[in-house]
């Protein structure tokens, strides 16, 4: 089913018409058609009723279906007082665009481990007819479809690089891409609602309480590692420059003995957490 537009009419003459009819009704009830009775109030204070019943509001960012008897007639998207079939059975329906803040889900990502994951949706009604005829309660619709989205989303992708290497985009690390996929997944989803989605980010995204802790000394001890992996790359080259401008400027010679001594105690110096105390060596190392 497609959205129509359907035709309306400016509603002011026939609210002036409609009261005209209220008028001359009262009229002919004090005594206007004396010959024929009440008969010609009555018709005309109906016509007015008729008429009146044919006028509608819409107010910007609103629509009105109309339906004839069970048949799609088409939707009014024209704001103002309008006039239409006062047969018609008319539904109106925002247009306005809505925030849904998703609850937070407890899901398996890629990997199976058990993460929390949320978002927020921005949306609005595309297409009328889709929107009230196609399902049942569009409202209702968008939110269970949201909630299976992000689930499918969290099951497709792991947690960050240190649960898989090989990917490239991760829950964590590649925002911008989640939530693009996240908006494909929407509007694919509710298409056949007749709804547009704006905007869907992700708003919350952490472990689960059940692993949070262990994952994060997961996370200490990588830092930790990555840490100590740049101070000892870092003392190795000072400890290299150290040996080279000593033997270029012939500051002294060192067998290899020597060298080892100097290399060890320069390492324990630039890579140890603690300040060190020095030792005095009054002897040497062949005593």
């Amino acid at each position: 089913m497609q959205e129509k537009k359907l035709t309306s009419v400016s509603g002011y003459l026939f609210l002036l018409a409609a009261l005209a009819c209220f008028g001359l009704a009262g009229l002919a009830f004090y005594g206007l058609f004396k010959e024929y009775g009440p008969i010609p109030g009555i018709i005309m204070l109906l016509l007015g009723f008729f008429i009146l019943k044919g006028i509608v509001i819409i107010y910007p960012k609103e629509g009105m279906t109309a339906t004839f008897f069970g048949d799609y007639v088409g939707t009014i998207k024209e704001t103002g007082l309008r006039w239409v079939n006062p047969l018609y059975n008319k539904i109106k329906i925002s247009l306005r665009a809505r925030n849904l803040n998703g609850q937070t889900l407890k899901v398996n990502d890629k990997m199976g481990n058990p993460v929390e994951i949320a978002a927020v949706v921005v949306w609005q009604v595309k297409d009328t007819a889709r929107a009230l005829f196609e399902v049942d309660n569009y409202v209702n619709f968008v939110q269970i479809q949201s909630e299976a989205a992000v689930r499918k989303l969290a099951n497709s992708y792991a947690y960050d690089h240190m649960e898989d290497e090989t990917s490239s985009v991760t829950l964590r690390d590649s925002t911008g891409q989640i939530n693009v996929f996240l908006e494909q997944e929407l509007n694919e989803r509710l298409e056949r609602a007749g709804v547009d989605i704006i905007e869907a980010r992700v708003s919350h995204l952490a472990y689960s309480s059940e692993i949070a802790g262990a994952m994060l000394q997961r996370q200490q001890a990588s830092a930790m590692i990555a840490a100590r992996r740049l101070i000892v790359e870092g003392a190795v080259g000072m400890v290299e420059m150290a040996l080279e401008r000593l033997e270029k400027n012939g500051v002294i010679a060192l067998d290899e003995e020597r060298k080892a001594a100097m290399v060890s105690n320069l390492l324990v110096v630039l890579c140890g957490e603690k300040s060190v105390s020095p030792v005095v060596n009054a002897g040497t190392l062949y005593n």
